[in-house]
Formats: C-alpha cells, sequence, structure tokens
C-alpha cells in the first residue's frame, strides 16, 4: 500500500499536521507525521503549501469542538484554490459518530475522517482518495496504534510516551472514555524498550501518559503495575528525568509515592487533580474519592518531604457549586499549598452526564470566584517559590525567555520554571542553577 501512495504522489508532495489538545493527541500526531513520512510525503508548517491536511482534533470542550468547525470551513477556500489538495479529519471528535456524519454531510472539502483508534487505518483510506473515491470514514475500533513505523517527534530532546489509552472512570463532566474507549495497558517490556532507545537517542526528558497512569496495568490483572514500571525505567542507564501524567488520586497509592521518592530519575513532582474541595461535588462528579481521602494522600507525602511540589485542577463553577462548596475548595488550596493550579470555569459538554443537570449558579458568581481562587494561589505561589531562593536547582532548559533578553527558561525536576541568564546553546541540556529570587509563576536564578 506505501509504494502504491509513493507511485501516485511523486517526491515533492508535502504533508500538514496539526494536532489540537492534550498531549496524548499531541503524540497521536507525531505517530501520523511517521506514518506520512513513511509514506513518501515531506512535512511542512505551512498549509498553503501543502497537498495533504490533516487535522488532529480534541473534544474536551464544546468550544474545542467549534473552532475546529470553524477552521474546516475557512479550508474551502484552499481546496477551491487547489481541488487536488485532500483533506482528513482524525482525532477524539471523529471518535463520535454524529460528529463525523455531520462532517460527511457538512464540509463536501473533507475527504476522510479517521477515529483516534483507527490511526493504522489512514494509508488505506488515503490511497482511496488518490485513487478517487469521494469520501472515506473508519471510526472502529482497532488495536491501539501505539507504534509507528518512524514517529515524528516535535522535540530532539523531550519525548511523550503513551503507556495506556483509555479510561474507566467516567468521571460526569468527562468525554474521554467516549471518544478514546476503556483503558489498554501497553506491554511493560515495550514500553521499556521505547524509553531505552529515547535515551540512548539523547532525550532527556521522558514524559509518560494515560487518562489514569495509575491505574495502568489493571487490564493484565497486576497491582502496583505503575510503580513496578517506574521503577524498571529508573534502571536504564543515561541522565534523564522521567515525567508522567495523569495521576488520579483515588489510585495514588503509598507504593507510587514511595517509589517517586525512592527512584532517581523520577521527578519529584506529584501532579494530583483535586477538582473540587466540596464532597457533594466531587460525589456528583464521580470522582470516587472525598476531601479527606485525597489530604491523607497529601499528608502522607508531606510527612516525606514537607517541601515536595505538587500542583492540581480544579473546576471551578460546576453545576449548582455553592458558596460552602467553593469556600471547601479554597480550604483545601490553602492547606496543601500547591505550587500551581491549571483551574477551569465549567464548561457544559454534550454527551456527559454533567450536561444533564440543571444549573442555577449564575455566570457572573463563577466568574467572581475564579477570580478570588486565583489571587488565593498567587498569593500562595509567591510565598511557595521563596523556599528555593539560595538552592541549586538541576534545570532542563528548554527554550529562550520571553520576558528578559539574554535569557533561557526551562523546568527544574521538581515542575518548576526557572530563568536564568545564558544562550540559546543551552537549549535541550540539563544546567544547574542558583536560585536567587523568586516569583509568583517561577524562580530565577544564575547557571553555576
Amino acid at each position: 500500500m506505501t509504494d502504491k501512495i509513493k507511485s501516485i504522489i511523486g517526491s515533492s508532495n508535502l504533508a500538514y499536521v496539526r494536532s489540537f489538545g492534550c498531549q496524548l493527541n499531541i503524540s497521536d500526531g507525531e505517530k501520523i507525521k511517521g506514518l506520512l513520512k513513511n509514506m513518501g510525503y515531506g512535512l511542512t508548517e505551512d498549509e498553503n503549501a501543502a497537498d495533504l491536511i490533516i487535522l488532529n482534533t480534541c473534544a474536551v470542550r464544546e468550544n474545542a469542538e467549534d473552532r475546529i468547525f470553524g477552521i474546516v470551513g475557512s479550508m474551502k477556500k484552499l481546496k477551491e484554490l487547489k481541488p487536488s489538495l485532500i483533506i482528513g479529519i482524525s482525532g477524539c471528535m471523529t471518535a463520535q459518530e454524529h460528529i463525523a456524519e455531520k462532517i460527511k454531510r457538512s464540509y463536501p472539502q473533507v475527504d476522510f475522517v479517521v477515529g483516534t483508534s483507527a490511526l493504522s487505518s489512514i494509508p488505506r483510506l488515503l490511497l482511496n482518495c488518490l485513487q478517487g473515491q469521494k469520501f472515506g470514514m473508519d471510526i472502529a475500533e482497532y488495536d491501539d496504534f501505539s507504534q509507528a513505523a518512524e514517529q515524528v517527534r516535535e522535540s530532539s530532546f523531550k519525548a511523550s510516551v503513551p503507556i495506556m489509552f483509555g479510561c474507566n472512570n467516567f468521571c460526569t463532566y468527562c468525554i474521554v472514555p467516549y471518544v478514546r474507549g476503556r483503558e489498554r495497558s501497553r506491554r511493560q517490556e515495550d514500553i521499556i524498550a521505547e524509553v531505552r532507545q529515547l535515551v540512548k537517542n539523547g532525550y532527556k526528558e521522558i514524559m509518560l501518559l494515560g487518562q489514569n497512569v495509575n491505574s495502568y496495568g489493571n487490564d493484565f490483572g497486576e497491582t502496583n503495575a505503575f510503580p513496578k514500571l517506574l521503577r524498571e525505567l529508573d534502571r536504564i542507564e543515561g541522565d534523564f528525568v522521567i515525567r508522567f501524567m495523569s495521576s488520579h488520586p483515588k489510585d495514588a497509592s503509598k507504593e507510587l509515592i514511595d517509589t517517586i521518592f525512592e527512584c532517581n530519575k523520577v521527578a519529584k513532582h506529584l501532579h494530583l487533580p483535586l477538582q473540587s474541595g466540596s464532597d457533594d461535588v466531587l460525589e456528583r462528579m464521580n470522582r470516587r474519592y472525598t476531601a479527606e481521602k485525597y489530604m491523607e494522600t497529601v499528608d502522607y507525602i508531606r510527612s516525606r518531604d514537607d517541601g515536595f511540589s505538587l500542583t492540581t485542577d480544579l473546576i471551578v463553577g460546576f453545576p449548582n457549586e455553592t458558596d460552602e462548596d467553593f469556600e471547601a475548595t479554597l480550604d483545601i488550596i490553602k492547606r496543601v499549598k500547591y505550587d500551581n493550579i491549571y483551574s477551569f470555569i465549567y464548561s457544559r459538554r454534550s454527551g456527559t452526564k454533567a450536561a444533564e443537570m440543571e444549573d442555577s449558579t449564575p455566570d457572573e458568581v463563577k466568574s467572581r470566584r475564579m477570580r478570588q481562587l486565583l489571587e488565593v494561589q498567587r498569593e500562595i505561589s509567591s510565598e511557595n517559590y521563596k523556599r528555593f531562593i539560595g538552592r541549586k536547582m538541576r534545570v532542563l532548559v528548554d527554550d529562550v525567555s520571553k520576558k528578559r533578553e539574554g535569557f533561557v527558561s526551562g523546568k527544574s525536576n521538581e515542575f518548576i520554571i526557572v530563568e536564568f541568564e545564558g544562550d540559546k546553546s543551552l537549549i535541550g541540556q540539563f544546567v544547574d542553577v542558583e536560585i536567587t529570587d523568586a516569583m509568583n509563576w517561577a524562580v530565577l536564578g544564575r547557571m553555576i
């Protein structure tokens, strides 16, 4: 099939792949690029120069879907200017049958649609288009497309490695289980082999991905499979750091926390999504833990290291959130003292249980709560980051500073943004930095 495609397109066709949403989607996009490159396509960042465009979509929020439909609509003009242009849509949006049918019905400029579990069918769909088929669609569920002939990674020193796919949790606000299916774990030996090769190729940061990495291996009938995987990866020779996301609090075991502290290469940071500090809201979210249970995990972490770096996700304004519910969230924030939070005002997502809930909380109240939450967190972060002053932090430099001329920026082992004076040639390297000043979003230092 690949040879047929190569014979049709020749040696000068270019493909443009744009991925939206989470890091799992970005990883899928890298694999799509690998597939296309193996079929003879060159890659371009200019959609106007492309002979093939694939939009790898996100479905977490409805406004994300609306944005995609707007982009697809604007591509009608590109197709008119270049009738031979092939346009494909992949990702979580297209895993929903009604969305795939809407694209087929309303967007004739689109040539094929492929679901998240059918990426391996892209060559077949593409060949059919090249041979004159007007529209192709495959949103069936196949074995997970976890390996590509050649994965084209966006970074030369940071790599994402999916360790599992899908989700079994069915939080009432979340569409993911419906578009990515149930949990399926990759074989440990495959993950280890992939990470070992990445380290051999010079990658310095390995990000393990899953909707809930803590339940990795449950489908194999294993217990504590994720901590075991971390310990195996920690044994790989080389200079690199291991990170992971996301981590569901209900499955954050003491064994996992002990593993983080005992492994040399596992980052000393945990992203532990709280979503709400109210037990009533947590129950309506179907999170399956209480605020007390969450704090037991935090307290165990603090008993090992009071300054351990914690970050979280929070949803403000879940349907019928009361002032008391919101105050419970603020209370947790003040008790935990997160280094950073990622907060969102609840956005209704059709197809989820929460979308069926009536909501009596006005939008202006939700906005006011968000402003208050952010102000509380700014004060906490400003105080928190002072603990790093005078310390030496190991930083993986990943970019030039957006705020300071002649400075570079990177993440410490604790996932703290560190900026210091340095040349862009340091990007992709580990550097020791002595911290001299702290802000509410980053720390400043000087290279040792």
